[in-house]
């Protein structure tokens, strides 16, 4: 049982889908194709690239869209759309095609990673559900690996529940920053759902609520001996809530046979602090009890904690994480690019005053294009009739100097986009979070250049053009200003 079949967000539409629907609808365009595509125009904080996050809550919704009798008197009682507009809805499904980047694809601007090949109300009536599916997840998945690369080989766990802007930020938030290679949430209904490793132990109120942190600690390390991680800011932590912590150590867990897990350290100094604390744990001969901090984290707080020599294996993360604070709009679009006419598809460009929203037209492929090294050197868009083929020099066209007479050589070619939806159903089975994550990982070890990786001036991944495509493209533009 699925998400969306049990909770049915076919409703999730801005109204302009459906007036727009209901127009075609009145003037017989129910039945042409058409083709939309989602892309983005920048990567959130200034990065390098973007990660895609959100493909499965597509699928399902996709497969479960329906409107129910009361989504149907709710339409009426708007008093804008004709009854006969209204019994189509009655049994309307989608019917369409979807391509889209494998979830997890590293992804850059522009280029298209999900494209909707569908009867015109179908594509015009999901734009709305799957911008806010892309966008949300591809949002944290982005964040999070930022946290998590600078976090190095120490663990990054998701907290942020509570600050989430509600109770599905927080769970798909989780799901997304898992796939970004968090280690865990704090948040189980995520590790219910999904089978992302949970992981907490205590807060304040538990301190604060027995006479000392010695007791507190006491009853904890009796209930949980073969997991006691204590929370030990609560007055001081250098004269009370450590000597506290290695008290317990040595009168209770040691004799039982155990070893403390681990201390948390939830607010203060915590470069000074977690050297001050590594100090006092290994001169009790706990050098292998672990220090967690938590506390208004990202990528740029533990890149100087870490800079400032700070002892610390594990990082809990929350706002900043789960709302993406530094940059929280990642701002993909839904645009039509083609229009079935006469058995083939019309391209349709949008222009504008800035540059950078003139949209890419027509029915397209996507390519990365791997050097030598194994690593990305470029993405390729071409027409989607186009061979493209690597074994000989290739020619393409850089869109920002056209002029210039440019080839790939000794290079090899990936197409991204797969066929994920044919006819409203899906073409493959569903992928394993671990699976996503696992592929997200390759791709940042072996395939994208640690200079795209950077926090600060990233190296910019170039999107070419096939020289046909960019002569169509160029001869839409050209055509339109006359």
């Amino acid at each position: 049982m699925t998400q969306f079949s049990t909770r049915n967000i076919s409703m999730m539409m801005d109204l302009y889908e459906m007036t727009m629907a209901n127009g075609y609808f009145a003037n017989s365009d129910t039945q042409p194709r058409v083709i939309f595509d989602i892309f983005y125009r920048k990567n959130p904080d200034g990065g390098g690239f973007a990660i895609f996050a959100g493909l499965e809550q597509i699928l399902e919704y996709i497969e479960n869209m329906h409107f129910t009798e009361q989504d149907i008197e709710y339409f009426a009682s708007l008093k804008l759309f004709s009854q006969e507009f209204l019994n189509y809805l009655k049994d309307f499904r989608f019917t369409g095609d979807i391509y889209a980047f494998p979830e997890g694809t590293i992804m850059y601007p522009n280029e298209p990673c999900v494209t909707v090949v569908a009867p015109l109300i179908d594509a015009q009536l999901v734009e709305t559900a799957l911008l806010a599916l892309f966008n949300h997840q591809s949002l944290i998945a982005t964040k999070t690996s930022r946290i998590v690369r600078a976090a190095g080989n120490r663990a990054v766990s998701d907290f942020g529940a509570r600050r989430a802007h509600n109770m599905d930020a927080a769970v798909y938030g989780a799901r997304a920053a898992y796939i970004a290679g968090a280690a865990g949430t704090a948040t189980v209904l995520a590790g219910q759902k999904f089978n992302i490793p949970v992981g907490g132990t205590m807060a304040h109120s538990w301190v604060m609520y027995y006479k000392d942190e010695y007791e507190a600690f006491k009853k904890y390390a009796q209930v949980y001996p073969d997991a006691t991680v204590l929370l030990v800011d609560t007055y001081d932590v250098i004269r009370s809530g450590i000597p506290a912590a290695i008290r317990v150590a040595k009168e209770v867990l040691e004799p039982m046979g155990k070893r403390l897990k681990g201390i948390r350290i939830d607010s203060g100094d915590l470069a000074y602090l977690s050297k001050r604390v590594r100090k006092m744990l290994d001169e009790a001969g706990l050098e292998d009890c672990k220090i967690v901090v938590s506390n208004s984290l990202d990528e740029y707080t533990i890149t100087s904690i870490l800079n400032q020599g700070g002892q610390i294996d594990a990082f809990g993360v929350g706002e900043r994480l789960i709302t993406a604070k530094s940059d929280p709009v990642f701002g993909a679009v839904y645009k039509i690019s083609a229009v079935e006419k006469d058995g083939s598809y019309e391209p349709r460009i949008k222009v504008s005053e800035t540059v950078e929203k003139i949209t890419n037209p027509g029915f397209k492929r996507v390519y990365r294009i791997y050097g030598e090294e194994g690593y990305a050197v470029a993405d390729l868009i071409t027409s989607f009739e186009e061979e493209v083929n690597m074994d000989e020099p290739y020619r393409y066209v850089d869109p920002e100097k056209p002029w210039k007479n440019r080839f790939f050589e000794n290079c090899t070619c990936k197409e991204l986009q797969q066929l994920v939806i044919k006819d409203g159903k899906r073409t493959q089975p569903p992928r394993s979070l671990e699976e996503i994550r696992s592929y997200v990982k390759e791709q940042l070890a072996s395939e994208i250049w640690q200079e795209e990786q950077r926090f600060e001036n990233p190296h910019k991944h170039y999107l070419d053009m096939s020289p046909d495509y960019y002569d169509m493209k160029m001869s839409l533009l050209h055509n339109l200003r006359g």
